[in-house]
């Protein structure tokens, strides 16, 4: 696993050059137009963590497969680094938000790094959000890649659509609970079903569950 993670940092920049480098340049824009409540411009790094999942698997595989790497030691090896990349970048997140707070956001009364009820806590509750959230991604990026390698486009318009199936039939068995909307919570606006941390104990769940799936799809991938 260990050797399968050096092996990807042959391209220390795709991991920890263009996320950041992409981000700031979001983050400059954001601040020379002086956007005052949050724009959406944090969710840039979390998508890139989930490209690079997905390239991980289309552009290294292979190689890899002929270097000797069994399917198996690439994909854990390959999670290890994802998982270990959005423990350090959450933290991150998390002390630069520290740092938007104490300074009145930025002197512009900025919030780039606090989401509405999702990143707006304390320090150790941004961290575990964020990097459950890049872990997310990543592993399922790297499902969605293997899934294409497997079955092409086909096979990830059947992965989508069954995806689409799963959250509306949740969400169909939710309100037929009573329940009401699911929302999050924010700070005693309204009353809630679902705390931040809540989130993030589902967003967790999912993500065992995408690797079981990556794990489960990877033996059979052709090269």
């Amino acid at each position: 696993m260990i050797k399968v993670a050096r092996y990807h940092l042959v391209t220390p920049v795709m991991f920890f050059g263009l996320p950041w480098a992409v981000l700031a340049a979001v983050f400059a824009v954001d601040v020379a137009r002086r956007g005052g409540n949050f724009r959406g411009g944090l969710a840039v790094i979390f998508l890139l963590f989930f490209v690079t999942g997905v390239q991980r698997i289309g552009r290294w595989l292979s190689f890899a497969l002929a270097l000797g790497v069994t399917r198996r030691s690439f994909y854990a090896g390959t999670a290890l680094l994802g998982v270990s990349m959005s423990l350090v970048s959450g933290l991150v997140i998390a002390g630069l938000q520290a740092i938007e707070r104490a300074t009145g956001g930025w002197g512009l009364s900025i919030t780039f790094f606090r989401v509405p009820y999702v990143l707006n806590g304390p320090w150790y509750a941004t961290w575990l959000t964020s990097f459950v959230g890049l872990s997310a991604l990543f592993v399922y990026g790297m499902w969605y890649g293997i899934l294409n390698r497997r079955w092409g486009m086909l096979g990830l318009l059947a992965f989508i659509a069954v995806q689409v199936l799963v959250a509306l039939a949740v969400a169909f068995a939710y309100s037929r609970a009573g329940v009401g909307p699911l929302r999050l919570r924010p700070a005693g606006a309204y009353p809630a079903t679902l705390s931040a941390l809540d989130l993030t104990g589902v967003i967790a769940a999912l993500t065992v569950v995408c690797l079981a799936g990556g794990q489960a799809t990877i033996r059979h991938v052709t090269v």
